[in-house]
């Protein structure tokens, strides 16, 4: 059987089977294609070996291809000899121990404190209107995590200190500030809050119209369609606030180690990488500034 009948059935398998779209199904012939027209012409795609098909991806890689293209063509290899290998066609697949150049990761775009400020100014004195009000402000105020923000009981906001009591990743406990304002909203949701059927949603701090603990997805969806009414330049989502949080508060304080703190990071790396600057920088500010950090970088 030709080459061409396996991609043709192949297709057919991705179609049928797998369910999956006119267009990646198209995406993955492309990529199979590619890689056959840069063999020996002597050389089948079928008949290919592993370092037939390294060499053919150092190629592509010297070409400028990015690594997210690479790591389509590769993923439509891998799928494609897994196929080969089911219908007995082969008895290896020589692109499963391959990988592709790690992808670097794009950082968010962030919200200037203007457009943030035009976000969060929302008129509406209906209760899903301050809940929703409520919900970014804390997010902007304290940099929570969706989850964290979901989780949250009426008990975990502490009026009286302006800080509330978080569960972070891997069950990790962490106290964040409340700013002022966030205060205010979420004083003024929680005046409203009983307007709502709130039976089943317990101590929950947000819930639904339907008296439920808010959902991540219907959080989402409502901070989406704030953005839109806000006639926002970006899409607004959660992590976009904690960003901004992150962002905003780096580059008022310079404390790096303080930031880390607030946003629940174990590792200083990822506080760097969500915030977008420079971790020379940054970590030249923290051993300016700690009292234990100074050291001769000479030596």
């Amino acid at each position: 059987m030709k080459p061409t009948d396996w991609q043709t059935i192949f297709s057919q398998h991705l179609s049928s089977e797998r369910q999956l779209s006119a267009y990646t199904v198209r995406n993955y012939l492309f990529e199979l294609r590619r890689v056959e027209d840069m063999l020996a012409e002597s050389t089948q795609l079928i008949e290919v070996s592993r370092d037939q098909l390294q060499s053919v991806m150092a190629t592509l890689h010297r070409k400028g291809l990015s690594p997210r293209s690479l790591s389509l063509c590769l993923s439509a290899l891998k799928q494609f000899f897994d196929f080969l290998l089911r219908e007995g066609a082969v008895t290896v697949n020589p692109a499963q121990t391959l990988s592709a150049p790690k992808q670097n990761k794009p950082l968010p775009k962030n919200m200037d404190v203007d457009a943030v400020s035009h976000l969060l100014s929302i008129e509406g004195d209906d209760p899903l209107s301050l809940r929703d009000k409520a919900i970014m402000e804390l997010f902007y105020s304290s940099g929570l995590r969706l989850a964290e923000l979901a989780s949250l009981d009426c008990v975990d906001i502490k009026f009286d200190q302006s800080e509330v009591k978080v569960m972070g990743k891997g069950s990790k406990q962490r106290v964040v500030p409340i700013g002022q304002v966030a205060l205010t909203a979420t004083k003024t949701w929680l005046n409203c809050r009983n307007q709502l059927p709130c039976v089943e949603a317990g101590d929950a701090l947000f819930v639904s119209s339907q008296g439920k603990r808010l959902s991540h997805r219907s959080i989402q969806a409502r901070m989406a369609k704030w953005g839109q009414e806000q006639a926002m330049a970006v899409k607004v989502h959660p992590h976009k606030l904690r960003h901004s949080f992150a962002t905003h508060m780096l580059e008022s304080s310079q404390d790096l180690r303080a930031v880390q703190e607030l946003l629940g990071h174990a590792n200083l790396s990822t506080t760097q990488i969500y915030t977008s600057l420079d971790f020379q920088h940054l970590a030249k500010v923290y051993d300016n500034a700690h009292p234990r950090a100074k050291k001769d970088r000479g030596k």
